[in-house]
């Protein structure tokens, strides 16, 4: 679960810290302090370490271009600091097996938090990457103080219920949709109520170190580590949920801009449409491809009279949901179906420019819709086939994502880890 951008700092001191309701305290945790070479070392050693579960000092020394006895020493310092454990001998049965080290799962624990429409999802792992405990609530998102206040306690009574202790816990992270900067700790889509960032706000508020992320970057991130990114280096991530957004990995980091608000491509201005967008604009992406849309679009043929499963139901005057239309579109709904080809022929376009752009290794479809699968991949294909270039996009893998409605919380946790331990 490493996140793989530099740490910017020349002098490193890895104090994992845990806080008060009011300030930081040091937990008991000291480590990387052995000037800039030697933390540097660390730094490549646990990010190994989180990619390939373990390694021996033999395996480490060829890969690292460093001598034995050197690496010797760094790893028994990380031993010491409680980071890195010993998980025995491995290997072939014949010879002499090489002891493996690895992270020491009980070193420390890191809390995700993914805001969905309609529901919060939370997590928390532990130091090696492992899920220990999961939750789900109803929760729907407002830029309120009520709202925050709801999230607040939402977060606490987990915290509580998952019986970690609280010195161990060292970090959560949030994600939220829209404009979030994730440097400056502010977000600008909600509980912007204060002059203070919102990570500020949520420390004094919870008595821990905070995080937050965009929700399509930690998606972008999660799917990288753990699902079809498979560490590729370019890859690009659609989340097409009720809004649309995308991430980026180029060149094997998250890509963010300069302020912090890179992946809006669902309000470029891509439809000359009279639709007006969440965002205030007309004609954005968004307004033919999302969830958004498909709701709006299965609606309005409704109301023309086309039939579908859903119809006694419209006609009875019940809501019809996203989740619904979902539901019969999996049962071959024809009206369903007719929709999502639509929205993925629009999709397809829009892909077709991304991929004519960048040129990634990967375009990953994930997102509320990902369910649809086929019935947006077909037709998006067909639509690259048209639009893009052909030397271009002969080397982009189009892919549905593996991780599904748990990628954001995959990712969010691990990049509360990565930057807690300045990866």
């Amino acid at each position: 679960m490493c996140e793989k951008s530099s740490c910017q700092t020349t002098v490193v001191h890895l104090k994992i810290q845990a806080h008060t309701t009011t300030m930081v305290k040091s937990t008991s945790m000291d480590a990387l302090t052995s000037g800039k070479k030697s933390a540097q070392l660390k730094r490549e050693i646990l990010r190994r370490y989180m990619v390939n579960g373990g390694e021996s000092i033999a395996d480490l020394s060829r890969e690292l271009g460093l001598s034995v006895p050197t690496l010797t020493k760094i790893v028994t310092e990380l031993i010491e600091e409680d980071l890195v454990t010993d998980l025995g001998k491995q290997g072939a049965t014949g010879g002499r097996r090489p002891s493996i080290y690895g992270l020491n799962p009980a070193a420390g624990y890191f809390m995700g938090v993914d805001i969905k429409r309609d529901v919060i999802v939370m997590g928390i792992i532990n130091f090696r990457g492992d899920m220990v405990v999961s939750r789900q609530y109803d929760f729907i998102i407002e830029n309120t103080r009520q709202s925050f206040d709801e999230l607040c306690n939402h977060i606490t009574q987990f915290i509580a219920s998952s019986r970690i202790r609280r010195d161990k816990l060292l970090a959560i992270g949030i994600n939220i949709s829209g404009r979030v900067n994730p440097e400056s700790g502010y977000s600008y889509s909600y509980f912007f109520f204060d002059e203070k960032p919102l990570t500020t706000v949520l420390e004094e508020r919870l008595g821990y170190r905070v995080f937050i992320e965009n929700d399509s970057r930690a998606m972008t991130y999660g799917e990288y580590m753990y699902g079809v990114g498979n560490n590729e280096q370019n890859m690009i991530f659609l989340n097409l949920s009720w809004g649309f957004g995308i991430g980026m990995i180029l060149g094997g980091e998250l890509h963010y801009g300069k302020s912090g608000f890179s992946g809006e491509y669902g309000h470029f201005p891509f439809f000359d449409n009279e639709i007006i967008c969440s965002c205030g604009k007309r004609g954005c992406l968004e307004t033919e491809v999302s969830g958004w849309a498909a709701h709006r679009q299965f609606i309005e043929k409704l109301k023309q009279g086309n039939i579908s499963m859903l119809s006694k139901q419209f006609e009875s005057g019940q809501q019809i949901t996203l989740a619904d239309i979902l539901d019969v579109l999996g049962k071959e709904d024809m009206l369903a179906i007719e929709v999502m080809e639509q929205i993925g022929a629009q999709l397809g376009r829009a892909i077709a420019g991304l991929i004519n752009m960048f040129n990634p290794d990967v375009i990953v479809l994930g997102g509320t819709l990902y369910e649809a699968k086929d019935y947006l991949l077909l037709p998006i294909k067909s639509a690259i086939n048209k639009y893009a270039l052909n030397f271009v996009s002969k080397d982009t893998a189009v892919k549905v994502s593996k991780l599904g409605e748990s990628a954001g919380l995959i990712g969010i946790c691990a990049i509360t880890r990565n930057k807690m331990l300045g990866l």
